[in-house]
């Protein structure tokens, strides 16, 4: 069999298990954020959490078959090995860009959730009170 083949399904079955393994992972902790972040309506945070658990694998995975194609030949196991680590070095990269930006972009829902929630007071108003200081009208009205 040609050393070629053989890196490529190595390449394969490594860069596929990497990025169920991310994937699983980004979706069991995510799903934590998004609940917190969708005021704990879960079927929503389950919602949205398959769709980008379903957008992770599309990007990963189109990245790993488009990176597939090498045009120089492996003659050796040093070849093998050297082929290997330059592909599979460049998909851990983006498996780890790509999870830094879920992360990043899970932390941005969750904060602008924890604003929304802090801009509610909690008791609400019960009168009106007037501007104080010299400048303001006496209180008798002229």
């Amino acid at each position: 069999m040609d050393l070629t083949v053989v890196a490529y399904v190595i390449y394969l079955v490594i860069s596929l298990g990497l990025t169920v393994w991310v994937a699983r992972t980004l979706s069991r902790n995510g799903r934590v954020f998004l609940a917190d972040v969708l005021h704990g309506n879960e079927k929503l945070a389950d919602a949205v959490n398959h769709l980008l658990v379903v957008g992770f694998y599309l990007v990963n995975l189109g990245f790993i078959a488009l990176y597939l194609q090498d045009d120089s030949t492996i003659a050796d196991a040093r070849g093998v090995f050297e082929a290997l680590s330059r592909k599979l070095g460049v998909v851990l990269l983006v498996l780890g860009v790509m999870h830094l930006g879920n992360v990043y972009a899970l932390n941005k829902f969750r904060r602008r959730g924890m604003m929304d929630r802090e801009q509610v007071p909690p008791v609400p108003p019960q009168a009106y009170t007037g501007p104080a200081g010299p400048w303001a009208a006496p209180a008798g009205g002229a």
